[in-house]
């Protein structure tokens, strides 16, 4: 794949795509807004795309895939640009697909627990068409606006995978668009299946690098009533990694397992103006809190359950354990899912969602803060300590060393069993460290495979490898 940006002509290739969808749904110049222009990765080259084209169906997706194809151009796929890794950043000289007139629900399926969307459907959007059914999808990464699309295409977890998964665990077949405008269906409404290759799993994750999905087949849940919030500060950090796997096994079946650090917890709760009811000489020697979400189909299992955990933690170590108000535990619930914001406000360079082993948190956290101490930056943290998801900001403004620092990490948490991304995506902002510490080998499987779905290059080129 060549570098088009010098060479293309943006008046040829609109004038091409709007007979494909319409002028109207073309977008060049002017008439294209800042918010085509990124995502929301700290760093990177964000810059306003050549031209940014809507479609309405898989078949106008197929033809400008096609088009593309041809003549050399790159596509970059784009729904709500929540991403934080760079992933639908445009590409100079290229299309920038984005999937606002491809919003709808097809189907939701009662028999088969099953809602079939459009890759443009937010999260709010179905959350709120299957409140009305008493169903639900379980896959929140923190952000109601991002698109089933994004989630898709980076395997989105968020605070619920300790239950329920993440999206591969939840999406049972695909609709997706090839280069070469061929349109494939892959899986269906059912569970199981052994009949070749799983290409279902193959392109969930791929980051828009094999194929342009453009409908979904999504797994749903029964709607649960009944649940409550869990806070309990320790001493220590390994006292919380501890509890996790005790907690798992007791069969209360937490929806929600996170740990929030001491500078995090003062950070959200300053930020949002949150008041737990915790005690200040609580607050004074906590390093750590747990935080638990607990849900029950009736309020007497959910209060039983409250009573076994409670108890549980107190054995555990938990220097004290507080049930918060309904109101309170949804606020701090939201309050950490919003922590990527928080960071964003008080200055933070750089982001990392590295997953290790839970049991290695500890001895993780522990390299963490003494390579962040050798590089005189400041490094704090939460997580989603039930799978190991480890969330750091990073603060440290020469590129140099934040480049060492977070090399460092990577490596670090690598040696301990762990990967790079957790659930944002290598993308184009992790894709350095990707290409410098990951098995040589499986990188260059993967790229063969790439090769197989777009021997041109052009689907989003430059995210995950070079």
């Amino acid at each position: 794949m060549t570098d088009t940006a010098a060479t293309t002509d943006v008046g040829a290739m609109a004038a091409a795509l709007g007979a494909i969808v319409g002028t109207e749904h073309v977008l060049t110049g002017d008439a294209i807004s800042d918010d085509y222009h990124h995502d929301e990765a700290l760093t990177g080259d964000h810059h306003a795309p050549d031209t940014v084209v809507r479609p309405a169906s898989a078949d106008d997706v197929a033809t400008v895939l096609t088009y593309a194809d041809a003549h050399g151009i790159p596509v970059t796929a784009r729904g709500s640009g929540t991403g934080l890794s760079g992933g639908c950043v445009p590409r100079h000289g290229g299309i920038l697909l984005s999937f606002e007139r491809m919003s709808s629900i097809v189907e939701i399926d009662t028999e088969n627990f099953t809602a079939t969307v459009q890759p443009g459907v937010t999260l709010d959007q179905l959350d709120q068409e299957l409140a009305d059914q008493g169903l639900r999808y379980t896959v929140y990464p923190g952000e109601y606006s991002a698109s089933l699309g994004g989630n898709v295409a980076t395997n989105a977890g968020g605070m619920r995978a300790v239950k329920y998964g993440v999206t591969r665990h939840q999406v049972l077949g695909l609709q997706a668009v090839l280069p070469t405008g061929e349109i494939l269906r892959t899986g269906g409404k059912f569970v199981k299946a052994t009949t070749g290759y799983d290409l279902t799993q193959l392109i969930i994750g791929s980051e828009g690098t094999l194929a342009v999905v453009t409908e979904a087949i999504l797994k749903l849940h029964p709607r649960v009533d009944h649940s409550a919030t869990v806070l309990a500060p320790f001493p220590v950090l390994e006292s919380v990694t501890n509890a996790v796997p005790k907690i798992v096994a007791s069969g209360v079946g937490p929806l929600i397992l996170e740990y929030i650090d001491l500078l995090s917890m003062a950070g959200i709760t300053a930020a949002n103006s949150l008041e737990l009811g915790v005690p200040q000489e609580i607050k004074d020697t906590a390093l750590a809190y747990l935080v638990v979400v607990l849900e029950e189909r009736t309020a007497d299992r959910l209060e039983q359950d409250i009573e076994e955990l409670a108890v549980q933690l107190t054995e555990l170590g938990a220097m004290d354990v507080y049930v918060l108000p309904p109101a309170a535990g949804a606020a701090l619930i939201e309050a950490r899912e919003k922590a990527f914001w928080t960071g964003k406000a008080a200055g933070m360079n750089d982001l990392i969602d590295m997953v290790v082993p839970r049991a290695q948190i500890p001895e993780y956290m522990a390299e963490v803060a003494s390579l962040a101490e050798a590089s005189g930056s400041w490094v704090t943290g939460c997580g989603h300590v039930g799978d190991g998801n480890v969330h750091l900001t990073v603060f440290q403004a020469d590129p140099d060393m934040r480049y060492k620092l977070m090399r460092g990490i990577f490596e670090t948490g690598m040696q301990l069993g762990g990967a790079i991304s957790g659930e944002h995506g290598i993308g184009t902002e992790k894709r350095k460290y990707f290409m410098e510490l990951e098995d040589p080998a499986k990188i260059a499987l993967m790229q063969r495979i790439k090769a197989a779905f777009d021997p041109n290059g052009i689907l989003n080129p430059g995210a995950i490898f070079e």
